[in-house]
């Protein structure tokens, strides 16, 4: 199993081009799946029938995972038996008639206005480092880019003059955001006071680095996140997507249409994004029960 494993994997980088965070996922939910099959005797892809699935989706809920993770190793399962058959490595499709158990849709978690603002304020600073977290925080809440997206930023990918940054998202899939003028003020203040400073001799072209002068990595900027938010005294519990949540609500709050959102997003499905008019509902209901005479 595992060279169908390595096929599978090459298969999805190069000809699907899918993000290297996706192909860690196939390759963590499968490797699960193998080891369920070994576990009942299934040692040859040929011989796994629906019945193995199912055994192994069963022991995923007995073990507590949400629906949102069996689902997930459902569409992992489907995705590599789906290209077994396609290379004719296999005969038939077992997972064909597995369902993809429906849950709810858990609406986001978003930060205020007022919380963003605090959390920019306390950014602010005078050395590099305080430069870079500063233009970090507001270039992920002016243009809603995933954390890895941010990381993987290259200086040129920064148009400051024309107010633009580019951006590679999943599936190689670019796409151009505006910058706001809060945003390209930070970022000009770290590239002229902060990322020289940070990078000394390294030669490299990333964009945000750490204070070796290496580029940040996604765990460092939570890192940097999570201090951040506590010292801006904010109480949820918070995560990198979650200044991308905020970014769609808010614009959304404010009037901005779906589809534009989207694009910013880089959403291949506008229903990914409707979930954020859900966000802005939920408020709106809110605001209605607290500020409505007769409510």
């Amino acid at each position: 199993m595992k060279w169908e494993l390595i096929d599978f994997i090459h298969y999805c980088q190069v000809e699907r081009g899918l993000s290297n965070n996706t192909l860690s996922s196939y390759e963590r939910d499968l490797k699960n799946y193998f080891s369920s099959l070994e576990k009942q005797g299934v040692s040859d892809m040929r011989h796994i029938q629906r019945t193995h699935i199912v055994q192994f989706l069963y022991d995923l809920k007995e073990k507590g995972r949400s629906t949102a993770t069996i689902s997930r190793h459902i569409s992992s399962i489907r995705a590599f038996h789906q290209f077994l058959l396609r290379e004719g490595k296999m005969s038939h499709d077992p997972s064909e008639l597995i369902e993809i158990p429906k849950g709810e849709k858990k609406l986001p978690d978003v930060l205020s206005i007022s919380e963003v603002e605090r959390l920019l304020e306390v950014s602010d600073g005078t050395t590099p480092l305080d430069k870079r977290n500063k233009a970090m925080l507001e270039l992920m809440y002016a243009t809603g880019l995933r954390v890895s997206e941010l990381c993987e930023l290259k200086i040129t990918d920064i148009h400051l003059h024309m107010g633009f940054v580019q951006c590679m998202g999943k599936g190689n899939k670019e796409r151009i955001i505006p910058l706001g003028e809060e945003a390209q003020v930070a970022i000009e203040r770290y590239l002229e006071k902060g990322r020289p400073f940070l990078i000394k001799k390294k030669r490299h072209d990333f964009l945000f680095v750490n204070h070796h002068g290496n580029p940040l990595s996604r765990q460092g900027f939570w890192k940097i996140l999570k201090e951040k938010t506590k010292q801006a005294r904010i109480e949820k519990k918070i995560t990198p997507h979650i200044l991308r949540h905020s970014f769609a609500t808010h614009l959304l709050e404010n009037g901005a249409d779906l589809r534009s959102v989207q694009e910013m997003l880089g959403h291949a499905d506008i229903s990914t994004t409707q979930i954020y008019t859900h966000v802005s509902n939920y408020k709106l209901k809110d605001v209605y029960q607290t500020f409505h005479p007769r409510a």
